[in-house]
């Protein structure tokens, strides 16, 4: 990364950490943490470490509802249980096997990540964000997923949900869709050092089941007066 680009991040992070008092971000991680004790969702994919299931379970998960990926999770892995097997398979076979999922090219997609990983990396994940960012059908949020929740890196997430909660919290006003930069910079911030793996889980179910996208529960919300977007509604 070029010089002038590490000192323009570099300004970025700290014009938003300015923005947080410590207190607010001790108390969310924390309230966060709590919460996620109490209610995290028991899902498949959380009992498993296997990089590769977990990839499966990101790119299913993309765009599709968690109770409509589970049984496909289950079925696909029956068929193709290793990165070796599904290198092995046949891509139209793939694609039969993902229906109905939808969004047909994450199939493909996965098949080409499979085949890559054998051929580059000898039938393993890479654990390395420039590793993993090099495949093609990787991105910024697969990435940090994979690192967090099969090497318990403390990597940085932003999907839909995560982004909506950093964003009504911590910021409050605009598209959080044009402030993404300053997103990822609060996504990475926040992590309580060496609990990458539960805070990420705990950000994602927090905007599944509480910071909805229609009607949040605010009212039952453990952050409700943490929350920018709560203050500015109640002026």
């Amino acid at each position: 990364m070029p010089k002038s680009k590490d000192k323009r991040k570099s300004k970025l992070m700290v014009e938003v950490l300015q923005g947080i008092p410590k207190p607010k971000k001790t108390k969310f991680q924390k309230r966060l943490l709590e919460w996620y004790r109490e209610f995290g969702r028991d899902l498949p994919w959380r009992r498993t470490s296997d990089p590769y299931r977990i990839l499966v379970s990101e790119v299913m998960l993309q765009q599709t509802q968690v109770d409509r990926v589970i049984p496909k999770f289950h079925e696909f892995l029956g068929k193709y249980p290793s990165l070796q097997d599904l290198a092995r398979a046949q891509p139209d076979d793939v694609r039969k096997t993902w229906y109905p999922l939808g969004y047909n090219i994450r199939p493909y997609r996965l098949h080409g990540i499979a085949c890559e990983a054998v051929e580059r990396y000898g039938g393993t994940i890479p654990s390395k964000a420039e590793e993993l960012l090099s495949m093609k059908g990787i991105g910024r949020y697969t990435a940090g997923a994979i690192r967090s929740f099969a090497f318990n890196k403390d990597a940085p997430i932003l999907d839909t949900n995560v982004m909506r909660v950093l964003h009504r919290i911590f910021i409050g006003q605009g598209d959080p869709k044009k402030q993404k930069t300053q997103l990822w910079v609060l996504s990475e911030k926040l992590i309580p050092r060496g609990k990458g793996y539960d805070f990420n889980q705990a950000l994602m179910d927090f905007g599944a089941m509480v910071c909805t996208a229609r009607k949040p529960l605010c009212l039952l919300c453990p952050m409700r007066n943490l929350c920018l977007t709560v203050s500015s509604d109640e002026k």
